[in-house]
């Protein structure tokens, strides 16, 4: 458990397993309750960033981290430097897989900021040509 691995042991644990074990919610709106559901996913916001803190452990860019976002970037001059994107992506990779937080590899798009810029990017750890966005509405 992530936890774990940031020092945090015992009863502390437990009483987190606990607590996020078997939650139920429900809504109420103007005074009328709907009736009980399981929460089957998510965590509170700090055991959130617990987790998250440490994913640019190791990497040589720049990363924006918000929520659930990830972005990385880089400013892009030579062959060398589109092998340092390539090692942080595969490191990224490498700590997603080893924390069990897998990236949603259809959201992971590149975007290109200058100009005469023809640079094409496979992510060879997914072996998967990265689409090109012209603009994001997020994070810039």
């Amino acid at each position: 458990m992530k936890l774990s691995a940031h020092g945090f042991a015992g009863d502390v644990i437990r009483w987190i397993k606990n607590w996020l074990t078997d939650r139920k919610q429900r809504v109420v709106l103007n005074g009328q309750c709907s009736g009980l559901s399981d929460v089957l996913n998510g965590v509170p916001p700090l055991l959130f960033v617990i987790s998250v803190n440490d994913i640019d452990d190791g990497i040589a860019g720049k990363i924006l981290k918000f929520a659930d976002d990830t972005k990385i970037f880089y400013k892009v001059g030579s062959a060398n430097d589109i092998d340092s994107l390539r090692n942080d992506l595969n490191n990224l990779v490498s700590w997603s897989k080893e924390w069990q937080m897998l990236f949603n590899v259809e959201k992971c798009k590149v975007m290109h900021i200058g100009y005469n810029v023809v640079l094409s990017m496979t992510w060879m750890e997914i072996n998967r040509k990265l689409p090109l966005r012209k603009r994001t509405w997020d994070l810039w």
